[in-house]
């Protein structure tokens, strides 16, 4: 629609407020599969700041409150929004995912979800720093598998990181078959880099 257009000329703040007048952090799911296609066709497109406020109003509260997979309309507008605007959806919602306390068990796959279906490379290069910056649990090993299951050339810088981490905080991990099978792979994928 026409009036959509408006999003791009809002500033954040009232982009807050037209989220919050149309409540679209608690929309039904199917219209918001309907208001992310149509997110992709606006242009221009949507400054970092804007899609950042989108990506927190759409998603931030449907996707910390997962108890159970995502619905398919869930996936299909999460898919929608990252095909275009991943850098902000990774700044918003991964850093969220990350402070979250506890298991997050959903949470966790659906961040391997998106690592091996939508983001694109500089996106898994972003998500994976971020990772790196918080200590290191078995909730978020699965999450680092996945990055290297895509097998995308990293940094030397990025993967220095991932490889220091990984050594520091080993004696954390000394029963963990997960790691084990991290640092199995990371080996693998980068022996020519890895002395």
């Amino acid at each position: 629609p026409p009036e959509l257009s408006i999003l791009s000329s809002c500033s954040p703040s009232q982009l807050q407020g037209l989220c919050s007048f149309l409540q679209l952090s608690t929309c039904p799911e199917p219209l918001l599969v309907r208001f992310c296609s149509w997110l992709l066709a606006l242009t221009p497109d949507l400054s970092y700041t804007s899609a950042a406020t989108l990506a927190e109003q759409l998603f931030l509260r449907r996707v910390l409150s997962l108890t159970q997979p995502p619905s398919r309309h869930l996936m299909a507008a999460l898919t929608s929004f990252c095909s275009k605007y991943s850098h902000p959806f990774c700044c918003v919602l991964v850093a969220a995912v990350l402070q979250e306390p506890g298991e997050g068990a959903e949470q966790t796959k659906l961040m391997c979800e998106l690592v091996e279906e939508c983001l694109e490379p500089h996106s898994v290069q972003l998500l994976l720093s971020q990772v790196l910056e918080v200590p290191l649990s078995e909730k978020f090993l699965p999450v680092l598998q996945a990055v290297l299951g895509r097998q995308e050339v990293l940094p030397p810088e990025l993967l220095d990181l991932l490889v220091l981490t990984l050594c520091q905080q080993a004696p954390a991990f000394t029963t963990s078959l997960s790691y084990a099978k991290l640092v199995a792979a990371v080996l693998t994928a980068y022996q020519s880099q890895v002395s």
